[in-house]
């Protein structure tokens, strides 16, 4: 009774879109073991009571009830088969592809920190990796024979559109950590070798989550919940959920990762270096400065 009155001071405020079907699976198990444990509870002690040694009382033995054994087989088999595929139905939406409008972030563990890496504004879309390439300092492996990843950029903070679909591409460097985010009710493993996905939907920004709780110094936060080592207790990362056009100015602020380490540019084939330069921000596209001067002129 008093798990299910002040359940709600023990809970995070939820954020997310998908979150609702989460909690709502959640007391859909609670209330059927709720049941099952009164009905057991309250049988048991009726039966001890009941059937308490008296004085010249003999128990009754039969070897086998079917019917018996057919109920307390059939029936919870038929409870646990809705919870399991309840269950599952929210698993496989929360994994399932995602839309080709979702902003698409990659999340890398390691011990003992988290670090995102986000696609450039300019093509929006993630450069390929190869974890032979990992290094210290290329610690995404990046694959810079990729056009794509020439503007792609990393941050150490994970910021987040609201009301956009977003696709967690989640990896592990070194061994098993685990990306929780309680607010928007996300938990999936990072696994070394084998990448994972998550899908979900901001619905609250970090200044409204700030209102709600009357606490303007909250902030979101994302931390590991697998035992990954004596630093596990310090792999948090700060979480910002922006509007849409903040989120937009935000990653046009940043800097391309090849930028912030040019000597990785040797790396790049040379038939691709100018492009590389152009793209990562590092020389300005003479097309654009072109295309300027005519709109200038005009």
């Amino acid at each position: 009774w008093y798990s299910y009155v002040f359940f709600d001071d023990y809970t995070l405020p939820l954020a997310s879109e998908h979150g609702v079907k989460i909690d709502s699976v959640f007391w859909i198990t609670m209330g059927v073991t709720v049941v099952a444990f009164s009905i057991i509870s309250i049988v048991m002690f009726v039966f001890l009571y009941q059937y308490r040694y008296k004085e010249g009382s003999k128990a009754s033995f039969f070897p086998d009830n079917h019917y018996l054994e057919l109920t307390w087989t059939i029936i919870p088999a038929i409870v646990l088969a809705i919870l399991i595929f309840t269950g599952l139905a929210a698993w496989n939406e929360i994994t399932s592809p995602a839309s080709k409008e979702a902003e698409v972030i990659e999340i890398m563990g390691q011990q003992f920190a988290w670090t995102a890496r986000y696609p450039g504004v300019k093509d929006n879309e993630l450069g390929k990796y190869n974890f032979r390439l990992i290094d210290a300092v290329n610690e995404f492996g990046l694959d810079l024979s990729d056009k794509n990843s020439f503007d792609d950029f990393k941050s150490l903070e994970l910021h987040l559109p609201k009301n956009r679909e977003i696709l967690l591409k989640i990896r592990a460097k070194d061994v098993l950590h685990s990306v929780f985010l309680p607010h928007f009710r996300v938990k999936m493993d990072a696994v070394p070798g084998m990448p994972t996905q998550f899908k979900f939907k901001a619905t609250k920004t970090t200044e409204e989550m700030r209102d709600e709780i009357g606490n303007q110094n909250f902030n979101y936060e994302m931390a590991c919940t697998e035992i990954c080592g004596r630093g596990h207790f310090s792999m948090k990362m700060t979480v910002v959920v922006h509007e849409e056009e903040d989120f937009e100015k935000w990653k046009a602020s940043q800097e391309a990762w090849l930028k912030q380490n040019p000597d990785y540019l040797k790396k790049v084939p040379a038939a691709l270096q100018e492009a590389a330069m152009i793209k990562s921000g590092m020389q300005k596209d003479p097309g654009a400065t072109v295309a300027a001067n005519d709109v200038k002129k005009d």
